[in-house]
């Protein structure tokens, strides 16, 4: 899962996440951080073969841009992991009731003898 490797690096991540406000040309993105252009240019790369950043000409300008595309990797697991959490948690409630439920009936019942 190449996106999810790509955005492990906080870097990465804000990147995505200044991109997500807008489109931004890697000078400005370099004015966000306290790392070199270079250093910058290389984790766009890593973003661009993630497929989730994608970089445009206008003019002289290289416009980076999110590609909302390259998200659906994440999301088609987010949803799996989400599930898979879902389902466990609807068991644990359901046991979790049913124990309630018996040690209310016993705590009656004990009750009840006295």
């Amino acid at each position: 899962m190449q996106s999810l490797l790509a955005i492990a690096d906080p870097t990465r991540r804000r990147i995505v996440e200044l991109l997500a406000e807008r489109d931004r040309t890697a000078g400005e993105l370099v004015g966000e951080f306290d790392v070199s252009a270079p250093a910058i240019s290389q984790h766009l790369n890593v973003l661009r073969e993630a497929g989730l950043v994608v970089t445009r000409a206008e003019g002289r300008n290289r416009i980076q841009t999110l590609n909302p595309r390259g998200f659906d990797e994440l999301d088609a697991w987010l949803h799996r992991t989400r599930a898979f959490w879902s389902a466990r948690l609807d068991a644990l409630e359901a046991e979790l009731k049913a124990e309630d439920a018996a040690n209310a009936k016993a705590a009656g019942a004990k009750k009840k003898s006295s």
